[in-house]
């Protein structure tokens, strides 16, 4: 058992929470408390309410999530907003949250665990952003046929590629999540092949304009390393279990 205040004291300062810059929605950080007790933490992409039904169901009474509870904006607390707070309420569960500051971070972070998984090693940064960088950049010395094998082979699923699977990656850049509407950003830096999880329509024929090759990954998929890595150190620092709640959006 250990102590919630001292988790989530552990997290804000290893994450840099108060230092990183999010979107207004993120809310960073401890989310819904509860009694103050941890046996067990799960992990999870998002907050949602089959996902916090299936947390408490594995025993967890503290739930880490990539996206929080408040991501759509202010809610009422009705309907599945009402059911799904009162659920952990009343299971003794806790919600803290990590969006950007879960992504970039140099070790457990979404883009450096998708990047080393893929044995890509990291040499640069990607997309400075309220003076954050929001990706990473590595060269892949290899085809895109070959690179899309082995992202299939770590994801668990297809994915979609914008390009020629023949030609060479050459310096490839990772951004997780939607980071899709950022080609022509991320084609200015001198990257030829962009792994992100979705982006808009658009994206695709301007990409093709560019000449830039994109993996399209899924936004979920992407994302579910940073999560699972944060269980884990906490599992270990503290003495707790620690379990991933696997809830996939398909997107």
């Amino acid at each position: 058992m250990a102590a919630l205040e001292d988790i989530v004291e552990f997290c804000d300062r290893e994450l840099k929470i108060s230092e990183i810059p999010d979107y207004p929605t993120a809310h960073n950080g401890l989310q819904l408390q509860n009694a103050g007790k941890v046996t067990r933490v799960a992990a999870a992409v998002d907050a949602s309410l089959p996902v916090i039904e299936k947390a408490i169901a594995a025993g967890a009474d503290l739930l880490v999530v990539h996206h929080g509870m408040f991501w759509q904006g202010v809610r009422m607390f009705t309907g599945a907003q009402y059911r799904k707070v009162k659920l952990a309420m009343d299971a003794g569960l806790a919600i803290y949250s990590s969006h950007i500051p879960l992504d970039i971070h140099p070790v457990i972070g979404n883009n450096v665990l998708l990047a080393e998984a893929l044995d890509l090693e990291v040499t640069g940064s990607l997309m400075e952003w309220k003076g954050v960088s929001l990706g990473v950049s590595g060269e892949f010395q290899g085809t895109l046929g070959e690179l899309r094998v082995k992202l299939e082979r770590v994801l668990g699923g297809s994915v979609l590629l914008r390009g020629d699977e023949n030609e060479n990656c050459g310096l490839v850049g990772i951004i997780t999540g939607g980071a899709g509407s950022e080609v022509e950003a991320v084609a200015e830096a001198g990257i030829q092949t962009f792994l992100t999880g979705e982006g808009p329509h658009w994206s695709h024929p301007l990409a093709e304009e560019l000449q830039l090759n994109v993996f399209y990954a899924g936004h979920y998929a992407t994302e579910t390393f940073g999560v699972r890595r944060l269980a884990e150190v906490i599992s270990k620092k503290y003495g707790v279990e620690n379990t991933f709640i696997d809830h996939p959006t398909g997107l």
